[in-house]
């Protein structure tokens, strides 16, 4: 098993979950972050870290185009390893609903730590 991110962190991209990756292994898009299911170790202690709860288990029930998609943007976009702030507008969209594909920027991220963190 491994977790997986999912359509809830599109345009918000909370970062609390990168802090206590013991492995590192959250990669970071233009608008949300992915989790490559090659390092995820199965701790889970992401899981409740996230205010959003994007983050799932691969075996839930849906997760298949989820676990396809972190695997796939794992290889393309950055590691990320420390906190940064949220997008400028991510509280207005953390309970808007169905944000993929409409949503969804492929562009790798990459931006530069907040000083807030």
């Amino acid at each position: 098993m491994t977790y997986v991110v999912t359509e809830a962190c599109i345009k918000c991209k909370y970062t609390d979950c990168v802090e206590v990756c013991p492995v590192n292994c959250f990669y970071e898009g233009e608008n949300m972050l992915v989790i490559n299911p090659e390092e995820c170790i199965d701790c889970g202690v992401c899981v409740p870290e996230c205010p959003i709860e994007a983050i799932h288990p691969d075996k839930d029930a849906g997760m298949e185009k989820w676990v396809e998609l972190n695997a796939q943007y794992a290889k393309l976009w950055p590691n990320i390893a420390w906190p940064k702030a949220p997008l400028p507008d991510a509280d207005a969209w953390a309970s808007v609903p169905n944000k993929y594909p409409d949503h969804f920027n492929p562009e790798k991220g990459g931006r530069e730590p907040s000083e807030e963190f």
